[in-house]
C-alpha cells in the first residue's frame, strides 16, 4: 500500500513538473508578458539583462543548456538578436523551438514595425532590414504581442489553454487601463524636440508624439567620436532639444558630454524591465519612463 501510494506521489509529481511550459526569452520585457500571462504555469527563463546591448550578446553555455530545456522561445525578432540567437539555436538541438516550428515565437512579426529600409547597406551602420526592432516601447504593440503571445501558449500547452487566455484577458484589462492613465500624464511631451543616443525609442517618442531631431550616434550602431559631438553641438543651437535620452545600457559619456556644453538635460530611461529600481515590472517600466522624461522636462 505504501508502495503504491509513493508511486501514485511519484507520477503526479512528474506529471506537474512535465506540465510546465518552459519559456525561452531573449529579453526582459517579452520575459516579463509571459509570465504576466502564464502565472504558475509557466517557468520563463530571461537571457539577457537591462544592462545589456541586447544587440551584442555572447551565446553561452548557459544559454544553450536553458534553449535545450525550452518548449517555447520568445524573441523580439527584426533581427535584433541576429548576432547570438542563431547559434543558441543551432547549438542547443532542441528542435521544438526553431524557426518555423510552432515553438518559436517572433514579437515583431505581429505588429506594425517602423523604419523599414528601402534597401540595406552596412556603410550606414547597424541597419535592420525588416525595420527597428524596439518594438515594446509602445505599449500598443505590448498588448498585440501579448494577445499573440496567449495563443501560442495555449497551442503548445493545451490543458492550460484556458489559464492562458485568463491571464491575457486580465493583463489586457489592467493595460488599457494603465494606457489610458499614461496618455493623459504625458500630455505635455507631445511635440518636445530629443536627442537620442541611439534609435531605442522611436516607438516611445511616435505613441506620445515627439519629435527625434538628432541622435549621438552618426550611424546606427557606432559610437560618436568627440568631433561627431562638436558638430551635432553646433548643430543644435539654433533649436536646441529638451532632452537628450539613453538607455540603461548605452554608455553615459557622450550624452553627459553634450548636456554639459549644452544645458540640455541627460535623461536616463529605463528602456526594458529591470533597467531602474522602479521598473520592476510592465506596467512599472512605463510609469517610471513617464516619470523620468516629464521629469526632465521641468
Amino acid at each position: 500500500m505504501k508502495k503504491f501510494i509513493f508511486g501514485a506521489f511519484l507520477a503526479l509529481t512528474v506529471a506537474f513538473a512535465h506540465a510546465d511550459l518552459k519559456v525561452f526569452a531573449t529579453v526582459p520585457e517579452w520575459g516579463a508578458l509571459a509570465k504576466e500571462i502564464g502565472g504558475d504555469k509557466v517557468r520563463v527563463y530571461t537571457a539577457t539583462n537591462a544592462f545589456q546591448d541586447p544587440h551584442r550578446i555572447e551565446a553561452k553555455p548557459s544559454l544553450l543548456a536553458q534553449a535545450r530545456q525550452a518548449n517555447l522561445l520568445v524573441a523580439v525578432g527584426a533581427d535584433l538578436e541576429v548576432g547570438w540567437l542563431p547559434l543558441v539555436l543551432r547549438d542547443s538541438g532542441n528542435p521544438a523551438i526553431q524557426a518555423g516550428r510552432p515553438g518559436y515565437f517572433e514579437a515583431a512579426s505581429v505588429v506594425n514595425r517602423l523604419d523599414v529600409p528601402t534597401s540595406v547597406d552596412r556603410a550606414h551602420g547597424d541597419v535592420h532590414p525588416a525595420g527597428n526592432p524596439h518594438i515594446h516601447l509602445d505599449p500598443r504593440n505590448v498588448l498585440k504581442v501579448g494577445e499573440a503571445l496567449a495563443k501560442r501558449m495555449a497551442e503548445l500547452d493545451a490543458p492550460n489553454a484556458a489559464t492562458y487566455q485568463a491571464g491575457f484577458t486580465a493583463f489586457a484589462g489592467k493595460w488599457q487601463a494603465a494606457m489610458g492613465r499614461w496618455e493623459k500624464t504625458a500630455a505635455p511631451l507631445k511635440g518636445v524636440p530629443v536627442v537620442v543616443h541611439h534609435q531605442s525609442f522611436v516607438y516611445l517618442t511616435r505613441w506620445l508624439g515627439m519629435s527625434e531631431v538628432a541622435a549621438l550616434e552618426p550611424k546606427p550602431g557606432i559610437e560618436p567620436t568627440s568631433s561627431q559631438l562638436n558638430a551635432l553641438l553646433a548643430r543644435q543651437q539654433t533649436t536646441p532639444p529638451r532632452m537628450i535620452l539613453r538607455t540603461a545600457y548605452q554608455p553615459e559619456g557622450p550624452s553627459q558630454w553634450l548636456a554639459g556644453k549644452s544645458g540640455i538635460p541627460a535623461v536616463l530611461l529605463p528602456y526594458t524591465v529591470g533597467g531602474t529600481p522602479e521598473a520592476g515590472d510592465l506596467v512599472g517600466l512605463f510609469d517610471d519612463t513617464l516619470n523620468r522624461l516629464l521629469k526632465g522636462l521641468r
